[in-house]
């Protein structure tokens, strides 16, 4: 690889959307950076994924791995370009059922701080472990993979952890997007929309192949491009 060959770190990035975002990215030229729980599971996505995919163990709720990863990509590239934190999880009932009847009067708190310490506190900790990095250089694009069930305009019932994390998490991209406006680093919340995942399920609308695609984009934004918003394929998506 190149000395100016940028450098991003996909979390999450073993399967599923994570790994095709890592996918996207390899084919626009970048070196990816493939993390997991499991180092295994991550060198095996990257092995499959081929040459420019390298592998770190990474659970994005442990501040001290979060710090490891920083060390070692000053050590090895020294730099740091494109963070896609993709990493999430579900711990609610996945049945479309359930999406409309899961009670915020009956949802145990530990649903809540399980859905909020991985799907929100884990970019605030990884955005916070790489932004020094970016700063080496200059240049960064955050991308927080949100929902549009993290949208307060359009918040329903229903699934009340998931969309309260991923309203968190919408809310971690405004706060580092503010601190960071005057310098080249952009941050955004992408909504993939409804995608073909275990999550998802075998009805949904799109593959993960489109899914992806608004992550890729913001991954990838000219130095003119927008930061501090939350988009879908089609354009701007309401807070």
């Amino acid at each position: 690889m190149s000395e100016t060959q940028r450098i991003a770190i996909v979390t999450g990035a073993s399967q599923g959307m994570g790994k095709e975002t890592a996918r996207q990215l390899l084919q626009k030229g970048l070196h990816v950076v493939i993390t997991a729980r499991s180092l295994a599971e991550a060198e095996t996505a990257a092995k499959e994924l081929g040459n420019g995919a390298s592998a770190f163990e990474l659970d994005v709720t442990r501040e001290d791995q979060a710090t490891s990863l920083a060390e070692w990509l000053l050590a090895r590239f020294g730099r740091a370009d494109v963070l896609v934190n993709n990493a999430g999880a579900f711990f609610e009932p996945t049945d479309q059922t359930a999406m409309m009847t899961t009670s915020v009067l009956s949802t145990p708190p530990e649903i809540y701080i399980k859905s909020f310490t991985t799907n929100a506190l884990g970019a605030f900790i990884v955005s916070k472990a790489i932004v020094p990095v970016m700063r080496q250089n200059g240049y960064g694009r955050i991308v927080n993979v949100s929902s549009s069930m993290g949208s307060l305009t359009t918040m329903t019932r229903g699934w009340p952890a998931y969309r309260t994390s991923k309203a968190a998490l919408n809310a971690c991209t405004r706060l580092f997007a503010d601190e960071l406006k005057d310098e080249n680093i952009k941050v955004n919340s992408v909504n993939p929309g409804w995608v073909r995942t275990s999550m998802g399920g075998a009805q949904a609308a799109l593959s993960v192949e489109d899914g992806v695609r608004p992550a890729v984009w913001a991954a990838t934004l000219p130095d003119d491009g927008p930061s501090g918003g939350f988009f879908e394929a089609g354009g701007p998506c309401p807070w």
